[in-house]
Parts: structure tokens; C-alpha cells; sequence
């Protein structure tokens, strides 16, 4: 833990520093002066080296997107902070502050080398993005629960660690505990671990190893479950269909419903839902099975169209290379051809000859260009069709599906309405069901207030099923326009850059061309 230098401020970075720092680090060679002349690009830095500057707070890094090696020592740093566009360092010294916690490290995915050595933490979390993580240095902290260990196991590249000067490296089994529960560490403590050392730890924990072995595999088999799920979910909505594989949608039309909840008390009502639910049911999943079908043709229509975009787009790049190769080879012949003339009639000539040749690939090659963008023209608009074509399809039919769904919702109302009807007679006679409850007894105290219960269950259905339909085609329309829209977008700035591309070439042969100096040619 550091103190604040007492002829010193306590600092924060700042791009005067950071200029400095970068200025004083870079190459003291011609190189380096006129890089200090012209000023240094941040991005461009790869190592950056603050240590013993009293830095109090990490800010101000934001630009050194491609640093690699980042040095912070001996400072008197309280948080790890402003490290979250660095996403390229791969080497990390923080030792000798005053932080208390590890956080701040999502972004660095890269890390291999951190060093918290000699700080003020006690405890070891927040390093799950370091996923490439080999060399931990955690010594002279505060570190006391051996649980802290069992945390690292998760760090398959882990191979060095130094918690040496912590309270849990004073315990009588540290050394063999670590080595047992972190079987491919290499180094600890500075200390290579020899095989004999590996083995007798291995024996003496291997009962609580192995247990703890199982619990991580049930862990595992939960993540990936969890994560197969979340797959298949992201698949669904790829297809618009996601919740429709099963009751879900049913469901919801009674999670806000009131009414229908009360009404559901009624003889008779518990099985007309069943067999309501379950019709409703088969409706959606054909509408689900459906839109994964659906989905599948349009992935195929999408995929075939890129492919012949793409073999259209290299098969064009082939001819115009074949044919620059021809030019190309045609035109160091002129140059040389000229280079030998003493004639200045001739040279004239042969210059206004290759100043044609230069003007025929251009023509050429914008005629080339112009020929595949034709083609190209003709390969979208027949994508477009055809996947507008698909779309209609899909929200037809899904629309058609939808209907029926509409149509189980307005018998099952009828049928409630009936049912509720009876149920308003038989409490006007006084033969109502003792056994039903009070809050279900008051929706039938008049036609009116039946009649408006079963109503008002009906509309939160038919909202419900609306507005899953109108989601559906909302969704689906909004990604047609979006895929149709991006592919007209890409073919314009491809015919852009192709058109500079031509321009540019041609530009600078004519250039050459141009600068041809007559005396050293006569010469």
C-alpha cells in the first residue's frame, strides 16, 4: 500500500501528462523526433509506462485503443477505473496502490499478465471476462478466505500465481490446498510446483476434489442448458414465432383477466377452458412450426442471393484483372519501346499511343463495371420479389391461423355467456351454489353486471390475440425493409468505391505517363 509522495499533489491523468509520457517513451531516433514534431497518435501507442507519477485516479485512456501493455505501479490509485476501451492490453501492473477491489476488467478480454501485487484487496472476484488470463500476482494483500481459491479454478490459462504476504499464505496446507484445487499451475509464489508436489496434494484432497468436480459439472450441464435455451429462443424470434410452441399466449389472455378468473369458479366453465385451452394451443403451434419452416426458406432465399452476388461480383473482378494484366504488360513494352527512341516525333507518338491504350482500359473497365451493376440490378430486384413474395405468404397465412385463434375465443364466449346466464337465473331463484365464492357471487347480482364481466374478459382476449398478430407482421415487415433496404445500400457504395477504385488507377498511370521527362528519355 502506497502513501502520496510528500513533495507531490496527489495527480490525475491528464493528456499533458499522458503527451509526455508517450513523448519520453517513443524512439529517441530521427523516427522519434519527427513523430515528436508531428505529435503521437494515442491509438497508435502499444506500451505506456506511468509508474511513480502520485496518479490518485486512472481517466483519459479512452484513445489508446490499441495499447497492449499498460504500467500503473507505485502510484497511490484507490479504484480500477477507465481501463474499458482498452480492450487490447494484454499485460496489466497495478501493484503498489491503494485498491481495495477488483472491478473494472469486463472490457480487457485480452489480458494475460495482471499484477494487484502489494494493494488492498480481500478478495479475489470480478476477473471472469479474463479469459485468457496466465500470470495473476495477488501477493501483500489482505486476502484471508482459502474459498478464494476455489474462484480461480474457472481460469483454464492460469499457470502463475503469487499470493505470498496474504493472510491465507500463514495457513499449515496453503501450498498444497492451491496446488490440489489448481492442478495446472505451473508456479506459485515464484516457486516452480515439482510433480511429487502435485501428487501429494492431489492424494490428500481428492475426496473434497472430486465433489467438488461433480458440483462444477451440474453447474456446467446448467449453463449450457441455459444457454441452448437461449439460443433456441434467439432462433424463434429470428422466425417471429417465439412463445407460440406452446400455452404461453393462452396464458397471458388470463394474467390480466379479472373477470375471467372469477367466471372460471363456475360448474361446467373448468372444462370448456380445457377444452378451449387446448384447441387454442394446437392453433399456435401450427403457427409456430410454420414460421420456423418460413424462416428456413427465406435464410435459403437469403443465402442463395448472396452467393450470386458474390460470384457475380468475383467473376466481373476476374476480367478486369485479366484484363489490366494485358494493359499492364503492354505498357512497360511502350515505356520501354520509348525509352530507346531518339526520335522526338516518334516519342510523341508512342506516348499518345500509350495515352489511348490508358483511355481504352478505362472504357473497358467502367463498361465491365457498368455491365455488373446491370446484373446486379436484375439479381435484387428478383431477390426482392421474391422475399416480399415469402413475406406476404407467412403473414397471410399466419393472419389466417390468427383468425381461427379469434374464432375459438368468440365460441368460448358464447358458450361463458351462456353458462353465465344460467348461473344469473338460478341466483335470482335462490339456487345458487353455497360453495362459490363471494367476489364470484357479485358479478351476478343483475344482467348487466354479467353481461359486462364476461364482456370484458372477452376483449382482454381478443387484445391479447391482436396484438400478437400485429406484433408478428410489424416485426417481419420492419426486417424485409431492413434486409431490402441494406442490400440497395451495399450495391451503392460497392459501385462507389469500384468507380474510384478505376478512376484512381487510371489516374496515376496517366500520371506516369504524364511525367515522363523528354531530356532524360533523349539523354
Amino acid at each position: 500500500m502506497n502513501q502520496p509522495h510528500d513533495s507531490m499533489e496527489p495527480r490525475v491523468m491528464d493528456d499533458d501528462m499522458l503527451k509526455l509520457a508517450v513523448g519520453e517513451q517513443g524512439p529517441q531516433e530521427e523516427a522519434g523526433q519527427l513523430a515528436k514534431q508531428e505529435g503521437i497518435l494515442f491509438k497508435d501507442v502499444l506500451s505506456l509506462q506511468l509508474d511513480f507519477q502520485n496518479i490518485l485516479r486512472i481517466d483519459n485512456l479512452w484513445q489508446f485503443e490499441n495499447l497492449r501493455k499498460l504500467q500503473l505501479d507505485n502510484n497511490i490509485i484507490e479504484r480500477i477505473e477507465g481501463l474499458e476501451n482498452l480492450t487490447q492490453l494484454v499485460w496489466l501492473d497495478l501493484s503498489f496502490n491503494n485498491i481495495e477491489a477488483i472491478e473494472g476488467l469486463d472490457t480487457l478480454v485480452n489480458l494475460e499478465d495482471l499484477s494487484l501485487f502489494s494493494n488492498r484487496i480481500s478478495k479475489i472476484d470480478s476477473l471472469d471476462a479474463l479469459v485468457k488470463l496466465q500470470v495473476l500476482s495477488l501477493g501483500n494483500n489482505q486476502i484471508s478466505n482459502m474459498m478464494n481459491i476455489i474462484y480461480l479454478r474457472r481460469f483454464k490459462c492460469l499457470r502463475t500465481l503469487s499470493l505470498s504476504g496474504n493472510p491465507i499464505s500463514e495457513a499449515e496446507d496453503y501450498r498444497m490446498f492451491i496446488c490440489a484445487y489448481l492442478p495446472d499451475l505451473v508456479y506459485l509464489d515464484f516457486r516452480r510446483i515439482s510433480d511429487h508436489t502435485a501428487k501429494l496434494a492431489e492424494a490428500k484432497h481428492q475426496y473434497s476434489i472430486d465433489e467438488l468436480k461433480h458440483r462444477e459439472n451440474l453447474m456446467q450441464a446448467r449453463l449450457e442448458d441455459e444457454q441452448a435455451r437461449r439460443e433456441e429462443l434467439e432462433r424463434h424470434k429470428a422466425a417471429f414465432v417465439e412463445h407460440l410452441n406452446g400455452s404461453f399466449l393462452f396464458d397471458s389472455m388470463y394474467t390480466e383477466d379479472v373477470e375471467g378468473k372469477k367466471l372460471s369458479y363456475l360448474p361446467g366453465v373448468s372444462e370448456l377452458l380445457e377444452a378451449y385451452k387446448d384447441k387454442f394451443v394446437v392453433i399456435c403451434l401450427s403457427i409456430f412450426e410454420y414460421g420456423l419452416k418460413q424462416h428456413e426458406k427465406r435464410k435459403i432465399e437469403l443465402d442463395t442471393f448472396n452467393e450470386c452476388i458474390h460470384e457475380a461480383i468475383q467473376e466481373n473482378q476476374e476480367q478486369g484483372k485479366h484484363r489490366i494484366a494485358e494493359f499492364e504488360e503492354k505498357y512497360l513494352l511502350s515505356l520501354s519501346a520509348i525509352r530507346e527512341e531518339t526520335e522526338m516525333p516518334s516519342i510523341e507518338k508512342k506516348i499518345m499511343e500509350c495515352g489511348e491504350d490508358i483511355t481504352e482500359l478505362f472504357n473497358v473497365l467502367m463498361t465491365l463495371e457498368m455491365q455488373l451493376v446491370e446484373q446486379l440490378e436484375e439479381t435484387i430486384n428478383l431477390f426482392e420479389r421474391n422475399i416480399i413474395d415469402l413475406v406476404g405468404l407467412f403473414i397471410e397465412n399466419v393472419q389466417s391461423l390468427m383468425a381461427q385463434c379469434r374464432d375459438l375465443e368468440n365460441h368460448h364466449h358464447e358458450k361463458l355467456l351462456e353458462i353465465s346466464i344460467n348461473t344469473l337465473e338460478k341466483n335470482v331463484k335462490g339456487e345458487l351454489d353455497d360453495d362459490l365464492p363471494d367476489d364470484v357471487r357479485s358479478l351476478f347480482v343483475d344482467k348487466d353486471t354479467t353481461i359486462n364481466a364476461v364482456g370484458a374478459s372477452h376483449d382482454i382476449h381478443l387484445l391479447k390475440i391482436d396484438n400478437r398478430e400485429d406484433e408478428l407482421v410489424t416485426r417481419i415487415n420492419s426486417w424485409c425493409t431492413h434486409v431490402v433496404d441494406k442490400i440497395h445500400r451495399d450495391e451503392t457504395t460497392r459501385n462507389r468505391e469500384r468507380v474510384k477504385e478505376i478512376s484512381q488507377y487510371i489516374d496515376h498511370m496517366q500520371s506516369e505517363l504524364d511525367n515522363l521527362e523528354f531530356g532524360d528519355i533523349l539523354d
